[in-house]
Parts: C-alpha cells; sequence; structure tokens
C-alpha cells in the first residue's frame, strides 16, 4: 500500500527536518513556520516560535548531552500530521536537570506528532521521556513508587473495588 501524496509530503518534511536537526543545522525557519508551537511534555516545556524552540530546548539539550546519535524506530503519515518514536543516545556532557555531567551514555526516549502547513512544522506536539533519563542518571524522580514495581512482583497493585 502506498502513501497518499499529502501524507508522503508531510513525511518528507519532517525527514528533511530531522536530518537537519541531525548534523547540527541552526536554520531551522527552513523546516518550521515563524509561529510554530513546541508543546513538551511536564518537565519539557512549551516554546513559542523558532528562536524560543532554539534557545530553551535545542541549546539546552545539546549543551547537556553532546555525541548524540538519533534513532527514529517508526515514522507514521496521515494527510497534514506525521509522527514518530525513537530515541536520541548521547553523553551526559553538561548539566541536566540539576545532575552535573557524568560521563555516562543515556538513551531518550521520544514520540513526536507534526502538522505540516505550506511544506514546513507548525505545530509539535512532543513526549519525551526525561523520567527515564533521570534513572540513567542516578535519579529516581518516583521515589521507588514506579509502577515497574508490579511488573518485577515487588509490590501488589492495588485493585478497584469489587474486583
Amino acid at each position: 500500500m502506498t502513501r497518499d501524496a499529502k501524507s508522503q509530503a508531510s513525511l518528507d518534511a519532517v525527514k528533511a527536518m530531522e536530518q537537519g536537526l541531525a548534523h547540527n543545522e541552526m536554520d531551522m525557519l527552513k523546516y518550521f513556520t515563524e509561529d510554530f508551537t513546541w508543546r513538551g511534555n511536564q518537565g519539557c516545556g512549551t516554546k513559542s516560535g523558532v528562536q524560543a524552540f532554539q534557545r530553551n530546548w535545542q541549546w539546552p539539550l545539546r549543551a547537556a548531552f553532546t555525541d548524540r546519535d538519533y534513532k527514529t524506530d517508526q515514522f507514521l503519515a496521515d494527510g497534514e500530521w506525521a509522527a514518530c518514536f525513537g530515541h536520541i543516545k548521547g553523553t551526559h556532557s553538561g548539566t541536566f536537570m540539576g545532575i552535573p555531567a557524568t560521563g555516562k551514555r543515556v538513551k531518550i526516549p521520544y514520540m513526536d506528532f507534526w502538522r505540516i502547513a505550506d511544506g514546513r512544522i507548525a505545530d509539535n506536539p512532543v513526549s519525551v521521556d526525561f523520567a527515564s533519563v533521570m534513572m540513567q542518571l542516578g535519579v529516581d524522580v518516583f521515589g521507588g513508587e514506579g509502577w515497574e514495581k508490579y511488573d518485577r512482583d515487588e509490590a501488589e497493585p492495588p485493585k478497584p473495588e469489587g474486583y
């Protein structure tokens, strides 16, 4: 099965941007509309416009994690929307969430969704798993109460009444 032309164009726009990021390009206006919005999950913030995206996302990420390798596991596209999930591997070379550089190699899982308008990204809801990154750096943001303890049979999960 082939993608329709609009879905393919959206995917092409996103893949071009990802290549630019992987090559440390700083001219993001060729990939993003001037008024685009980057909407991250808790801990990542919301960036309004390319300058805010660069200043408040790209720069801190690049300062905290060097020698980055980007790996997209899967792309999806549907009309003006494209999405992917994957991860970045990087060396913790600068302060991240108050944690000084450790030199550890970490995996930064993410999911990205993009709405394309006139060939450029206009809206970008994102989920980056900073809790996982912090755990890799020795900080358990869940204080031992993460539900993985149920998966490891270290605790009994609570049940709703009647089950």
